[in-house]
């Protein structure tokens, strides 16, 4: 028999009991829809993971200070060889750095008018900017004359303009940090959170010269609280936390006995932590799904049994008239194929539709891919075979004239 004639009498056995039908496929949809949705939060996991990271920069570390132990116990005040400016400047003139930015970051009330709010005050380098990816939505970035004449002007976030400005033009604009006068010179155009100042919306940057003189107090007057570098490249990302480690512990004379006086935070590792996980997370929950496509695979057989037995008499007549028995065996298995196929379309366009009901709560976004369309396809249609093959099989074993003594 053609192929095409296999499928019409899969489809007309299929509407012959459509509540049965429906039953049978009820599992495969149930188990394809666990599948695509597992899929999706796994991959809805790692853009989230991409998102944060696209945030703080591509290939960052951040060299931080920290105080050496001695036998455990942290040495007293005065002992600490905290990051400099001049820490800042040799790490940037690495071979495998493309940008090192020293920060320093206080928390300060600014206000505007009568509306104040208190936020993250950072005080950083033109350097930042690139670094950091961060992007203006109006004005001008600090710059390096910005720095050097200890000038007081300021960088807000989106937020922070939006609550002291409402809708009027901050850039030009006079606020208030701890009662200090700051000229606003930008509005920074990013959005979600940092791994520093928390939203990145709420934070206020300025000159890293002017915060040290107006904001915060440092040990000396070229400390900075961490440096965050830039790797060249991804593949080059541990090399250079190599050669960073390398360079301030020569600096800081560290002896070869001696704890680091520094942390080097690689968030190239966070991210690599993060798609494992999200990875690991996928897959067990879609072998939980999986679990609901054997169950109704389970059925499907069971029902496909039945439905040999029921049509007994008919396998019995087309042998009669010419019909081999692997013609019985593939309308058999084709048959549990579409129903298989069929159960998975429903499945997908289940999984598709309650994806985008959690995405337009804007808490979550789940995107029903081709690669999650393409295994859950897959996976019904080996699901029909696999269950299907022992009823087609046992159909095509059946010998006429017995089928046709049956009643």
């Amino acid at each position: 028999m053609k192929f095409t004639q296999l499928l019409a009498e899969a489809l007309r056995a299929m509407l012959a009991n459509p509540l049965r039908t429906m039953l049978t496929m009820l599992g495969i949809v149930i188990g394809i829809a666990s599948v695509v949705l597992m899929l999706a939060v796994g991959e809805g996991i790692k853009a989230f993971i991409n998102k944060q990271l696209a945030v703080l920069g591509s290939n960052l570390v951040i060299v931080q200070a920290d105080s050496r132990k001695a036998v455990g116990a942290r040495l007293k005040t005065g002992t600490v060889q905290t990051l400099t400016l001049d820490d800042a400047a040799a790490i940037n003139g690495l071979p495998s750095v493309a940008g090192a930015a020293p920060m320093l970051t206080t928390f300060s009330q600014v206000s505007y008018g009568n509306d104040n709010s208190n936020n993250q005050v950072q005080g950083t380098t033109p350097a930042a900017f690139t670094i950091r990816n961060l992007r203006l939505a109006k004005g001008n970035p600090i710059t390096e004359v910005d720095v050097a004449s200890v000038a007081r002007v300021a960088v807000l976030g989106k937020k922070v303009a939006a609550q002291l400005f409402y809708k009027s033009d901050p850039v030009g604009q006079t606020i208030r940090i701890d009662n200090q006068s700051f000229q606003v010179i930008g509005v920074l155009d990013n959005e979600g959170q940092s791994f520093d100042v928390g939203d990145i919306g709420e934070v206020v940057m300025v000159p890293i010269s002017t915060a040290r003189v107006s904001l915060v107090r440092t040990p000396t007057a070229r400390s900075v609280q961490y440096i965050v570098v830039q790797s060249k490249s991804a593949e080059g990302l541990n090399d250079m936390v190599a050669d960073i480690s390398d360079l301030v512990r020569d600096r800081h004379r560290i002896r070869a006995e001696d704890e680091d006086d520094f942390r080097v935070i690689n968030f190239g590792e966070f991210a690599k932590t993060g798609e494992a996980i999200a990875t690991g997370l996928s897959v067990a929950l879609g072998f939980i799904g999986a679990i609901s496509l054997v169950v109704g695979g389970i059925g499907i057989m069971n029902i496909m049994l039945v439905s040999v037995t029921e049509r007994t008499r008919e396998i019995g007549i087309r042998m009669a008239i010419g019909a081999r028995p692997a013609d019985v065996l593939w309308q058999f298995l084709i048959e549990a194929v579409a129903i298989c196929f069929v159960s998975g379309i429903i499945g997908i366009a289940l999984s598709a539709a309650l994806a985008a009901a959690v995405t337009a709560t804007g808490k979550f976004d789940m995107t029903v891919g081709f690669k999650a369309i393409a295994i859950a396809t897959i996976f019904s249609c080996a699901i029909g075979v696999f269950f299907g093959f022992y009823p087609a099989r046992r159909a095509s074993k059946l010998q006429p004239v017995e089928c046709l003594r049956y009643e």
